[in-house]
């Protein structure tokens, strides 16, 4: 376990001088060379991979956990994607940790960047997926994101060399954001964030498909709204819009009959909206004061995510052409959690949002968290559909998706600059590319282990240890 406070990463060295706040990561770099990141070995007590991930199971939905194991089973990177536990556990017992602290994601891997709306109605790239934040190891999150793209790499069986030419940008996207972040202001550190012509301009992506898809990416995010939603996710009825059933991936709740008597389900969802509302500012509350809740569904999302309970709340405002989507999504221990310990807020909602907001640029107007006291559960709560939208990397050429590596990477820097040291971070990766060496080496050995995982987890569903419903 990493021994720290997990409590707070603000410390007496944050008002240290520039030189004693390099010289801290100088002498981190003497603790721990960069060079030992590159090492990856499964240490002889390591857990049957399958067992880690089907103890996770037990606090899920039961009938949503064999969706689950079939969207992991789809892929090598599938299955990378729904495997935060493992890779929690494995840097935790045999990879290295320089000791300096920031806010981690805890799943930065690729597809959990893109493109949202900000408050100014602005697209901005960065970082979406906050279910695992919490203090930790900043290399974690390096790792997790290299080895994503090696995956990545691999699954569309590019040679050896472009696998690590990709995965290499990765890093040197991050050591660069952070030598970047060590030299500004502290204010301006936190106003930079990334627009999707900064996306373009900064990967120097010359080649027209590249741009291309920048372009398609950002007019189809602009339509995601809840506008869009409304005509994808509900059907019209007796003159009122309902949310439309389409079992098991999205099911009203007046189509769960397990879920209990009708009106105590009401109410509980009433009393847990409400529960959200008082996590808001006073501005945002007279902004939903305008809304009124019409219907409620549970809606099966992403891959790791599937089994904990999400559900989607369609509000009508003004008129039926005026919709608001809210997801409303279990919030449960980080994976992080067992190795580093419990974080500073005891709701995990909570720990999201506040999460969230830290390693933002900007966030969703209406994140905020609640607790359903009758099912003891914790949520976080933003919007569906806010101009959302992601790059598909299976598109790109590798040189492409190497410029999308190296923005991922520098997202990544912004976040970590946020809450950590960015002046002792930078001085301890250096100027040379030591460092992302060092983590391309672990990457490749790393993506060794999930092919090796992977085959494990199909092999237990094949001989019926696990359930999977392909294809849902």
């Amino acid at each position: 376990m990493v021994e720290r406070d997990s409590r707070s990463i603000v410390t007496d060295e944050s008002h240290l001088s520039v030189p004693e706040r390099a010289a801290r990561g100088h002498a981190a770099r003497q603790a721990v060379p960069r060079t030992e990141h590159a090492t990856w070995a499964p240490p002889s007590s390591r857990s049957d991979p399958v067992v880690l991930l089907d103890e996770q199971n037990g606090a899920r939905v039961p009938w949503l956990v064999p969706i689950r194991h079939g969207r992991m089973m789809a892929s090598p990177l599938a299955f990378y994607r729904g495997a935060a536990r493992l890779m929690a556990a494995d840097l935790a017992a045999a990879t290295p940790s320089s000791g300096l602290i920031v806010q981690a994601c805890g799943d930065a891997h690729l597809a959990n960047f893109g493109v949202y709306a900000s408050p100014e109605r602005q697209l901005v790239f960065d970082i979406n997926d906050f279910d695992e934040t919490l203090p930790g190891p900043w290399e974690w999150d390096v790792k997790r994101l290299a080895a994503s793209f090696m995956i990545a790499g691999r699954q569309r069986r590019l040679d050896g060399a472009a696998c690590e030419s990709i995965t290499e940008q990765a890093v040197a996207g991050y050591r660069t954001g952070m030598r970047e972040a060590a030299a500004m202001r502290t204010l301006d550190v936190w106003y930079d964030h990334l627009t999707p012509e900064k996306l373009l301009k900064a990967a120097e992506w010359s080649q027209r498909p590249a741009r291309q898809q920048v372009a398609q990416v950002e007019q189809r995010a602009r339509t995601r709204d809840s506008l869009h939603a409304l005509h994808t996710l509900a059907v019209e009825e007796a003159g009122r819009f309902r949310i439309r059933s389409d079992p098991p991936v999205l099911l009203p709740l007046r189509e769960i009959p397990e879920i209990g008597d009708p009106a105590t389900v009401l109410a509980s969802v009433r009393a847990t909206y409400e529960a959200y509302k008082r996590t808001l500012g006073d501005d945002r509350k007279v902004v939903l004061d305008r809304f009124r809740p019409v219907d409620v569904a549970q809606k099966v999302v992403g891959v790791g995510s599937v089994g904990t309970r999400c559900f989607i709340m369609l509000l009508e405002g003004r008129d039926r052409d005026d919709p608001l989507f809210l997801q409303v999504k279990e919030a449960v221990p980080s994976v992080l959690e067992e190795h580093v310990g419990p974080g500073r807020y005891a709701h995990h909602g909570q720990r999201v949002v506040e999460g969230q907001r830290l390693m933002q640029a900007v966030s969703d107007i209406l994140l905020g968290w609640t607790r359903d006291d009758l099912a003891g559960v914790d949520y976080y709560v933003r919007q569906l559909r806010d101009w959302k939208g992601s790059v598909d990397i299976f598109r790109l050429t590798s040189d492409e998706v190497a410029g999308y590596a190296y923005m991922c990477g520098w997202t990544l820097a912004r976040g970590h600059a946020r809450s950590g040291d960015p002046v002792a971070l930078a001085a301890y990766m250096g100027r040379s590319d030591t460092f992302e060496r060092a983590v391309t080496a672990f990457a490749s050995s790393y993506a060794q282990q999930n092919d090796a995982d992977y085959a494990a987890f199909t092999a237990a569903i094949r001989k019926g240890r696990l359930k999977a419903t392909p294809g849902r």
